[in-house]
């Protein structure tokens, strides 16, 4: 199984931007899904971003970074990334990145998931 890990979260200010990287150990199948979900605390994790993996490379959003994030991989390093930009106090969370052979927005239709990392965004 293909483990997941994440880095680059941190604590930002109002505006700042900030680049999160997923690196997969392991087999990567062609035409699997890598998610980004986050998590606030006392609220429920959420859809935040996917990529086909393979020569399509299909990206999804959810509305609320739709236009300023960017997902993206590389391939060589077997690694996605999830650019965010313009970010707010809303967009604080635990970042958790995910597999599978499906695309879904629902979390509980994803069990390989990395440890997460913490993005804070305050003044």
């Amino acid at each position: 199984q293909v483990q997941l890990a994440e880095s680059g979260g941190g604590l930002v200010q109002p505006g700042d931007s900030l680049r999160l990287a997923c690196v997969a150990s392991g087999r990567i199948i062609e035409g699997d899904y890598f998610t980004w979900f986050r998590q606030a605390p006392g609220k429920e994790r959420e859809f935040v971003a996917g990529i086909r993996w393979g020569s399509t490379g299909t990206t999804y959003y959810a509305n609320a970074v739709k236009g300023r994030s960017t997902i993206s991989r590389d391939d060589a390093k077997n690694t996605v990334f999830l650019q965010m930009n313009d970010l707010s106090r809303e967009d604080t969370a635990v970042y958790f990145c995910a597999v599978g052979a499906h695309m879904s927005t629902f979390p509980e239709n994803w069990h390989n998931w990395g440890q997460g990392t913490q993005v804070a965004v305050s003044s």
